[in-house]
């Protein structure tokens, strides 16, 4: 069905999308006016108005989240090129049917128009069924973003399609049999003759080349679609053909939402005295990380809670404002030595250099016990001993899981 790597981009449109109906009264300054720019104004322009509105209005600043939203969705259909000259020939109307968000046409006209609704009624044309393609894309490329090509195959009309006259447009055919005197019923059965379609029309294969883009921040299961790109049928709108975003997992990484973590072994001698580890970003940098000066790690925080570190805004993007990313988190393990032991130098030296050292106990070795520890599970705590009679008889539950009940003669 599609070749070459995914690519998605909620505002593209592609070759052979459907004409926008320009409609009366059209506003085509709105946009404009949220961004605070002019109507020809240049890319550069729309970019820096944009970048320092978003700054203001971010809502982890403190500002209005439903004036960011708004910000936002202004910039992303002005900067691109295809949807600017949509909106500034038929305004909304001509791009909310592109706009691939997540409430479709009528919220974004209520976003800009509040309590005004989008076109003139609730008819139109039915619509063919939309087809889903599940798309595998790495974490780097929804870090850094990127533009693709995509392969398609549909199936267009070819020529000028018509109703079948053996069912009338219907499809289907309603029959009628005596099976007694008096005695009639009606079937209804699909048109042999245009297969249940209710027409008849020549078709054929059409390949497509979409330049799709990878925004920077997109998600994991995001929808994005390719508006009336399925196979073309009479008296419908084509389909709609929808990638589902399939976050590829990640060697280092793990992601939840804009933050990143990975987890980091480190030595009981780094735990102590400090390190620094080089990794290589989703970017390509690389950074270094390293301890404050006498900073110890370790194995947990309080609550027995992971021992967590963060770097700030060394996450992932924002979708929709890339200038703001999450947190790099780092869960850090500490590997002790691997057979539980250590020299007598280094313990001589672990001994003069940590504070509160082991306390000696003098005492006569013919006179105490001594013991050294084994490896144990706190699972096992309380199961130690033999089975008394006495546990036997204060179960409730035999060995079978059946009560035992005393009999008397």
């Amino acid at each position: 069905m599609f070749g070459g790597m995914p690519g998605f981009d909620p505002f593209s449109g592609g070759e052979g999308f459907g004409q926008q109906r320009r409609g009366t009264n059209v506003d085509t300054t709105k946009l404009y006016e949220t961004l605070g720019v002019n109507k020809d104004a240049e890319p550069k322009e729309i970019k820096k108005a944009y970048r320092k509105l978003a700054s203001k209005h971010h809502p982890d600043k403190g500002g209005d989240a439903e004036k960011f939203k708004e910000i936002s969705a202004a910039y992303e259909i002005l900067s691109d090129k295809e949807n600017r000259e949509k909106y500034d020939q038929y305004g909304l109307e001509g791009v909310a049917d592109d706009s691939g968000g997540g409430g479709g046409a009528n919220d974004l006209f209520s976003m800009f128009f509040p309590g005004a609704r989008r076109g003139g009624g609730g008819g139109g044309r039915r619509k063919g069924p939309s087809v889903n393609h599940p798309l595998k894309v790495s974490l780097e490329d929804l870090y850094n973003g990127k533009t693709v090509k995509l392969a398609i195959n549909r199936k267009v009309i070819v020529g000028k399609a018509s109703d079948c006259r053996e069912c009338r447009g219907q499809g289907t055919i309603m029959e009628m049999r005596q099976i007694g005197p008096g005695m009639i019923t009606q079937t209804q059965r699909q048109c042999n003759t245009c297969n249940g379609q209710g027409y008849k029309a020549e078709k054929k294969q059409e390949r497509k080349i979409l330049e799709v883009h990878i925004d920077k921040g997109m998600r994991n299961n995001q929808k994005i679609t390719f508006r009336e790109m399925g196979d073309e049928m009479p008296k419908m709108e084509a389909g709609d053909i929808n990638f589902i975003v399939q976050e590829k997992e990640h060697s280092l990484f793990k992601r939840k939402g804009a933050d990143l973590l990975f987890v980091k072994n480190i030595s009981l001698n780094q735990a102590l005295c400090g390190f620094k580890i080089m990794i290589t970003h989703l970017d390509g940098r690389k950074i270094v990380i390293k301890t404050k000066q006498s900073e110890v790690m370790r194995v947990e925080s309080g609550g027995q809670n992971p021992f967590v570190k963060m770097i700030p805004d060394e996450g992932m993007p924002s979708l929709g404002n890339p200038f703001v990313k999450g947190n790099l988190f780092i869960l850090f393990k500490i590997k002790f030595p691997a057979d539980g032991q250590l020299s007598e130098k280094a313990i001589k030296a672990l001994k003069a250099s940590l504070p509160e050292p082991a306390e000696d106990i003098s005492y006569d070795e013919s006179e105490v016990e001594e013991y050294t520890m084994n490896t144990s599970d706190i699972q096992h705590f309380g199961r130690g001993g033999a089975q008394s009679q006495t546990d036997a008889y204060d179960s409730d539950e035999d060995g079978s899981g059946k009560q035992v009940q005393c009999q008397q003669s």
